[in-house]
């Protein structure tokens, strides 16, 4: 159990933006698809037809979604 407990952990930590791969926000809502990832790993996504570009600091893996901790109208504040 503490070794599954400790894999989870891992995959949170290790959350690595795919080009294609839906992005979700904390509360779950889905913001988008990933456009392009940037050298420093942040997520691109296009959003009410802005490009916004979610640092990769705040992307985690949660039940095998890309999850970032910001909420849509972080989100959409970053542009």
């Amino acid at each position: 159990l503490p070794a599954a407990a400790q894999g989870t952990s891992d995959s949170a930590a290790a959350a690595v933006a795919e080009k294609g791969k839906m992005l979700v926000a904390a509360n779950g809502a889905r913001l988008g698809s990933v456009y392009k990832v940037t050298p420093d790993g942040a997520a691109q996504i296009i959003i009410d037809g802005k490009m916004v570009t979610v640092p990769a600091n705040t992307l985690s893996n949660k039940d095998g979604k890309l999850t970032t901790s910001l909420t849509k109208n972080e989100v959409l504040a970053l542009h």
